[in-house]
């Protein structure tokens, strides 16, 4: 199944969860906004198809990583003193040595680093556990642990504190039942999946 008919399939499910409340149109709104991302949410692993979605491209990176290594080599030469200006330098060309190893394929890693660093920023637990949730994810084989019961319980964890920092009744249910609508989308029961999921992970290796 496409990304198009997880997102429908999970924004509906928000609706459902809105309809059930009987929310405001503006809450009403919101669940579906989340159900729907919530839908897309288990195919942020190694080979599915939203990960190069939601990244920048790699070339983009590695250009702001080697001016910002010019520039601190530059500056370190020009302002420290002896002891600090080869740190700066050595820091510098550190920094331009591994932006020449950035692939696009690193940019999923690199964005949950950059979204768990911006959850301690702003002292919000649900980032910082999405951003560890998309480290591993771009770690992990195409429909393995993202689509597996340890996926859900992990998102679910998130989930629950997104609606804490919301205060909002009714995140919870629309963010986890997004994210299982697509888990069950994938089941290879269904007649146009040739694939299932390995929802028992890491007890099981076999797909339903």
């Amino acid at each position: 199944m496409n990304g198009t008919s997880h997102a429908v399939i999970g924004s509906a499910t928000g609706f459902i969860v809105a309809n059930s409340l009987q929310t405001s149109p503006t809450a009403t709104l919101l669940f579906v906004g989340l159900g729907g991302v919530s839908g897309l949410i288990p195919d942020l692993d190694i080979d599915g198809k939203l990960r190069g979605k939601i990244t920048l491209s790699h070339k983009v990176i590695r250009l702001s990583a080697l001016i910002i290594g010019m520039m601190m080599i530059f500056y370190s030469f020009i302002e420290k003193t002896r002891e600090d200006r080869w740190l700066g330098i050595g820091i510098g060309i550190l920094i331009i040595v591994v932006a020449s190893f950035i692939k696009q394929k690193h940019m999923l890693t690199i964005t949950g680093i950059a979204i768990l660093l911006g959850g301690f920023s702003l002292d919000e637990l649900w980032l910082i556990l999405l951003g560890i949730y998309i480290v591993i994810a771009s770690f992990s084989s195409h429909r393995s642990y993202t689509h597996s019961i340890l996926g859900i319980v992990f998102f679910g964890i998130i989930a629950s504190n997104l609606e804490g920092s919301l205060e909002i009744h009714g995140v919870f249910y629309s963010c986890i039942g997004g994210y299982i609508s697509h888990l069950i989308a994938d089941l290879k029961i269904l007649p146009f999946n040739k694939r299932g999921i390995k929802l028992f992970l890491p007890l099981s290796s076999k797909e339903l």
